[in-house]
C-alpha cells in the first residue's frame, strides 16, 4: 500500500467531519481513526457512525469502517474514506502519514504530539502551538474562529457554549443520571419545552425551550451522569443534516494549516 502521502485524523465527529470533507473533496488521501464507542451528538453530520453501521455517509462523502491496512486502498479507490477503530494510533508507524490532525475534541491532548508525523495540527484547545504540535486552530466561536495559531494556544475551554438567538447553556443538554439511553424522540425533530427527548434508565430527559433537537446521542451506550447527551437549536428552520458554519469554516483552516505547514517544510 502507498502511504507516502496519507493523512491521518484523529476522530469523526460533526466538526472532524467538516475537516474531512475539505480534505477528502481536495484530491487527498485521509484515514480516519476513531475509538471503539463514539459518542457523537450531531450524529447526522458525523461520519464516525461508521463505527457502528459500517457506513455513514454526510452531504456528498462517504466512510465505511475498515478493519485492517490492506482494506484501506480498496476503499479508496470506490471514492470512500476509510476509517478505523485505532484510538491509541498503533497503525500510525505502518500508515506513516504526511500529516495528522487532532480533530477529537476533547479540549486537552490525549497524547497527540509532534513526533506522530511530520506535520501535525490540532483542533482547540489543549495543544500548544511549536510544542506539542506545528499548528493549532481556533475553535471557540467569535472573531478568532478558525485562527491558525503557530505559537500558543487556542482559547481555554469555557465549558458555555456560544450564543444563538439568546440561548447559550442551555442549548446543551446533559445526562440527569448514569445509564443506558434509550429515545423518545429522534434528531431534526421541534419539540416543545418540557417535552420528553430520550430516558436514561428511567430518568426522563425534558427540552429546556421550544427548539428543533439538533443533536442526540446513540441509542443503547451507556453514559455517566453529567455527560453531554443532546444539543437543542432555538431555530427551527436549521438544517441539521449538513455539515455546519463551524465545522465549515474550522475545516478550511486545517486545509489551510496543511499546505501553510507543507510549503515551510519545503
Amino acid at each position: 500500500m502507498e502511504a507516502s502521502n496519507i493523512i491521518v485524523i484523529r476522530g469523526g465527529g460533526d466538526l472532524a467531519t467538516g475537516v474531512i470533507q475539505k480534505f477528502h473533496r481536495s484530491g487527498l488521501k485521509v484515514v480516519v481513526l476513531e475509538i471503539e464507542k463514539p459518542s457523537a451528538i450531531r450524529r447526522s453530520v458525523s461520519l464516525c457512525e461508521a463505527v457502528y453501521d459500517g457506513h455513514a455517509s454526510v452531504e456528498d462523502i462517504s466512510c465505511a469502517l475498515v478493519t485492517s491496512l490492506s482494506e484501506i486502498e480498496n476503499c479508496r479507490a470506490q471514492g470512500t474514506v476509510p476509517l478505523m477503530i485505532d484510538p491509541s494510533g498503533e497503525s500510525l508507524p505502518r500508515l506513516k502519514p504526511i500529516a495528522l490532525i487532532d480533530a477529537i475534541m476533547a479540549k486537552r491532548s490525549i497524547g497527540t504530539h509532534k513526533g506522530m508525523a511530520p506535520l501535525t495540527i490540532a483542533l482547540g484547545p489543549g495543544f500548544c502551538a511549536g510544542e506539542d504540535v506545528h499548528a493549532v486552530i481556533e475553535t471557540k466561536r467569535g472573531h478568532d474562529l478558525g485562527r491558525l495559531i503557530l505559537r500558543g494556544r487556542a482559547l481555554p475551554d469555557t465549558g458555555i457554549p456560544g450564543d444563538i438567538n439568546g440561548k447559550s447553556a442551555e442549548r446543551v443538554i446533559r445526562a440527569p443520571a448514569a445509564g443506558e439511553v434509550r429515545h423518545l424522540c429522534k434528531i431534526g425533530d421541534i419539540v416543545e419545552a418540557g417535552q420528553l427527548l430520550c430516558e436514561i434508565s428511567g430518568t426522563a430527559v425534558t427540552a429546556p425551550f421550544k427548539g428543533l433537537l439538533r443533536g442526540l446521542i446513540r441509542e443503547g451506550l451507556q453514559v455517566p451522569s453529567g455527560m453531554k447527551i443532546a444539543d437543542m437549536d432555538p431555530r427551527l428552520d436549521i438544517n441539521w443534516r449538513t455539515i455546519s458554519d463551524k465545522a465549515r469554516c474550522i475545516g478550511g483552516a486545517a486545509l489551510e494549516a496543511f499546505f501553510l505547514l507543507s510549503q515551510k517544510k519545503e
